[in-house]
């Protein structure tokens, strides 16, 4: 049986008196596009640190790429890829300065950097821009070279929190054909999105409401849990139910 990329057991985490995470149980499988979603203040961003390896549990456990977060996080975050929504690019340097700079941090060789660097930018059809400043780049491309940043040096699994936030619907396309792509070599795809049109893309998702596992299921399994024809209608649904007296 195939070791799941990304897997939980009760995982919690509490802020004093507040549970943030409430004993959460997930699989996820080796080349899964995840969709991990809920709504602001839901508990997935404190989720997510926990699996990245930044944030130790206070009960529970999980593995990531094969790594445990609470006992080797170091692991876990050299074997992942990491994209957050605030983007983690610098302006003031060009497109290949930055990822020399990602390359040298992930301890990839100049030859590994060179050959990477040629392979992903022809896939977004950036190599012209390459000694473009960062800050010069439309807010698309600056997206997709985040991405392909994040699997600069060939993870395991890649968390993408929001990755088409603030872009176009043509751009949006691209991003997840990105991502199929990316899905499709074996890395397994983590992705946190307000835009429950883009959730129906995902083979699986989960909805967190108030700290737990609200639904779980593929796009179709959601719906039929909650017993409504829409992803938007699911996620109404259930943080009504909740904020319900």
């Amino acid at each position: 049986m195939t070791t799941p990329a990304i897997e939980t057991t009760n995982l919690t985490r509490r802020f004093g008196d507040f549970v943030a995470v409430d004993a959460i149980t997930l699989s996820v499988a080796r080349g899964e596009v995840f969709g991990f979603l809920g709504a602001n203040g839901a508990g997935k961003t404190t989720a997510i640190r926990m699996l990245i390896g930044l944030l130790a549990p206070s009960d529970g456990e999980a593995t990531v790429a094969g790594a445990n977060v609470r006992t080797d996080p170091a692991t876990v975050r050299r074997r992942i890829g990491y994209m957050s929504q605030r983007f983690s690019l610098y302006d003031d340097l060009t497109v290949r300065e930055n990822v020399e700079l990602y390359g040298t941090i992930y301890g990839l060789s100049r030859a590994e950097i060179r050959s990477r660097m040629t392979e992903l930018l022809e896939r977004i059809q950036l190599t012209a821009s390459r000694d473009t400043l960062v800050r010069q780049l439309p807010l698309g491309w600056k997206q997709q070279l985040a991405l392909m940043v994040a699997l600069l040096h060939r993870p395991e699994v890649v968390f993408l929190d929001e990755p088409t936030g603030g872009v176009d619907p043509i751009t949006r396309r691209r991003f997840w054909e990105l991502i199929y792509a990316t899905a499709a070599e074996g890395t397994t795809v983590l992705v946190t999105t307000h835009y429950l049109d883009e959730a129906e893309y995902c083979d699986r998702l989960s909805i967190m409401v108030d700290g737990r596992i609200a639904a779980m299921g593929t796009p179709a399994e959601v719906r039929a849990q909650v017993g409504v024809s829409t992803l938007d209608e699911v996620f109404l649904t259930l943080t009504r139910a909740v904020a319900a007296p």
